[in-house]
């Protein structure tokens, strides 16, 4: 039996905090969350990802964190050609795509861009079909 349910939220390390949320939420369309304080985050769907400034992350933190080290990838219902179009217009730079690619349920068709701190991010959509 799995001990493990489901992801509640990530971290990520980062230099500039706005300028993350500038991207993910201003870009992606997630939604900026202050919580405890004055401690930031966004969230899209029933996901949340933190957000730690570089030097000053919240203990107990990773044992190395640094910025920039994170591959994520994103679901998305928006074509992924249409995303493409997105970027550019918002000057952001797909690296790679759209490309075929195996998820966790199966198939994907995915862009590759990077966020503010260099973290690699994949977006992509559900495919039909086997693994």
């Amino acid at each position: 039996m799995p001990f493990l349910a489901s992801l509640d939220h990530l971290v990520l390390t980062v230099a500039d905090v706005r300028k993350t949320l500038d991207f993910y939420c201003g870009i992606l369309g997630c939604e900026e969350i202050t919580f405890a304080g004055d401690r930031k985050a966004f969230a899209f769907g029933s996901q949340k990802i933190n957000l730690h400034e570089a030097g000053r992350e919240i203990a107990p933190h990773a044992l190395k964190p640094v910025c920039g080290s994170a591959d994520l990838c994103f679901l998305s219902t928006v074509p992924v050609a249409a995303l493409a179009r997105h970027f550019g217009a918002h000057g952001v730079k797909v690296e790679l795509g759209p490309v075929e690619r195996t998820g966790a349920q199966g198939p994907l068709l995915s862009i590759y861009v990077r966020d503010p701190d260099g973290n690699l991010i994949e977006i992509a959509n559900r495919r039909r079909g086997p693994f």
